[in-house]
């Protein structure tokens, strides 16, 4: 851990009674957003802190001052579950660490729920408040509890200057469920008990202190947050854009000379959209994660723009599970990787044991962010120590871990355990096709049997039988999609995941 922390320029010497009291911090708030921004703020106070596309600059001292100032202002205390729904800003940073200050419970809520969905989680999650964006007024109109996030400023400006003390009991972040399949829960986090999490993971992703990092993915995502978490341990420069579009992002990259960019894969797809003659700027790292590498594209994004990408394989109630490398990437593009240093992962069968390499069985993993279990009292199947992914994967004889599919997602098909996912990878690399998703569909006579959903790139043309004929010649009989259906686009929800259920049936 400490050649890791060395490695990452965490160590370099500063004023001794600045580093001093970077360690009494933490020692005091803890390894959470507000103890992670007050070590940063004693030791890098001019340090920029935050840059968003609405024109704000803030540094370290200058995120301190304003969370100090809005936690003592907002109308909220130890033990409160606060709503944040607010899109990538320098504001939320503020609203997040506001809340963990004085005790009370950021819960993060995607932005692409709708009125119904939103209603269900104030209610769920026992919400006193939601601090949001305007534009997500009208869905709040009933609630009494709704603070527009514009009002913070004013809280600000009119609350004196306040140094906190820790709160009794620590806030504890929570992250809702993607709620592809239903109704997302929420997702206790654990905090970090000390520099080991953060060093798992930067010793595959070689983020250093002070990075500039563009943060693409959404801050209520768990990859997003958890760039948050890292950016503040690393005393980084934090770079956002509310919304994610391609050339854009790149544009500010640029201007704001970021070396280091957390996203998600489908991200990753938009920028390969791009002309190959606009370069990105002069990034060093590309780290991805949240949902599979569609087949082909670390490949064809590492050989436009170098081997800087990384692929991390985790969930919201997981954290990581194991990180690809772009070696590994390089070696097996379809690959999850390796676990980190403190991480175990287990392939187990049917009866809980362990299954020799190459064979598919149930992905279990253990690390100590392993989530606290969910809001409404539910847990995860543990075995042995090991929290049940719900991932159905494999590891090859050199150790890396490959996730074959959803548990709920595999079909039997004529008596045939069929993955869905394998044929998705398959059709992503046909060249004409953009984006893909593969499910499975009731069958009268086999049972179930795959329906595909094609998205063809601009001008290109590609007949259904064509696919199938391309599938059979690759995969057996009963992987052939029997349904083929042609979309302008895939339904995915704010952070890019393909919602399948509001896939056409």
């Amino acid at each position: 851990m400490i050649a890791t922390m060395a490695r990452r320029g965490l160590l370099r010497p500063g004023p001794p009674h600045r580093v001093v009291q970077q360690f009494v911090e933490l020692g005091r708030w803890g390894y959470g957003l507000a103890g992670e921004l007050r070590q940063a703020a004693v030791r890098s106070p001019s340090q920029v802190a935050v840059v968003d596309s609405a024109g704000a600059s803030y540094t370290y001292g200058e995120m301190l001052d304003r969370s100090s100032r809005l936690g003592v202002a907002l109308p909220i205390s130890a033990g409160d579950r606060v709503g944040v729904l607010c899109r990538n800003s320098a504001d939320m940073i503020v609203v997040l660490v506001a809340a963990a200050s004085v005790g009370a419970d950021p819960v993060l809520i995607n932005t692409g729920l709708s009125a119904a969905q939103l209603s269900a989680v104030i209610e769920a999650q026992g919400l006193k408040s939601v601090v949001h964006d305007p534009e997500f007024a009208p869905l709040l109109s009933e609630f009494p509890g709704a603070i527009d996030i514009e009002r913070t400023s004013e809280l600000i400006s009119s609350s004196p200057a306040t140094v906190l003390s820790p709160p009794a009991r620590p806030g504890r972040t929570i992250v809702l469920t993607s709620g592809t399949t239903g109704m997302p829960k929420g997702a206790q986090r654990p905090t970090p008990g000390g520099f080991s999490p953060l060093c798992s993971i930067i010793d595959r992703i070689p983020l250093r202190a002070g990075v500039r990092m563009m943060i693409a993915a959404p801050l209520f995502h768990t990859w997003g947050f958890a760039g948050l978490q890292i950016a503040l341990a690393l005393r980084a420069t934090v770079v956002l854009r509310r919304r994610f579009e391609p050339a854009p992002v790149v544009e500010l990259m640029r201007e704001q000379e970021c070396t280091a960019l957390i996203a998600v894969p489908v991200m990753l797809q938009s920028l390969m959209e791009l002309e190959p003659g606009l370069p990105l700027p002069a990034l060093s790292i590309a780290a991805v994660s949240g949902s599979a590498l569609p087949g082909g594209l670390a490949t064809r994004f590492m050989d436009r723009y170098g081997d800087i990408l990384y692929n991390l394989y985790g969930s919201t109630e997981a954290s990581w599970a194991s990180i690809a490398t772009p070696a590994d990437l390089r070696a097996a593009p379809d690959t999850a990787g390796r676990p980190p240093h403190g991480t175990v992962v287990a392939v187990l069968g049917p009866d809980g044991s362990p299954v020799p390499p190459g064979t598919t069985g149930r992905l279990f993993v253990g690390n100590e962010m392993l989530f606290e279990g969910y809001t409404n009292g539910s847990s995860r199947e543990l075995r042995d120590g090991l929290l049940a992914t719900g991932d159905l994967g494999h590891v090859d004889e050199a150790g890396r871990v490959y996730v074959d599919g959803r548990e709920d997602d595999m079909i039997v098909s004529g008596g045939e355990n069929v993955f869905p996912s394998e044929v998705e990878g398959l059709l992503a690399d046909l060249p004409e096709v953009l984006e893909c998703a593969v499910i499975g569909v009731p069958d009268d006579e086999y049972g179930q049997r795959l329906a595909a959903y094609v998205v063809l790139r601009e001008a290109a043309a590609l007949e259904a039988e064509a696919i199938r004929t391309y599938v059979r010649a690759n995969r057996a009989r009963f992987c052939v999609p029997r349904d083929i259906v042609f979309l302008d686009a895939l339904p995915r929800n704010a952070t890019g995941k393909v919602v399948k259920r509001d896939l056409p049936r």
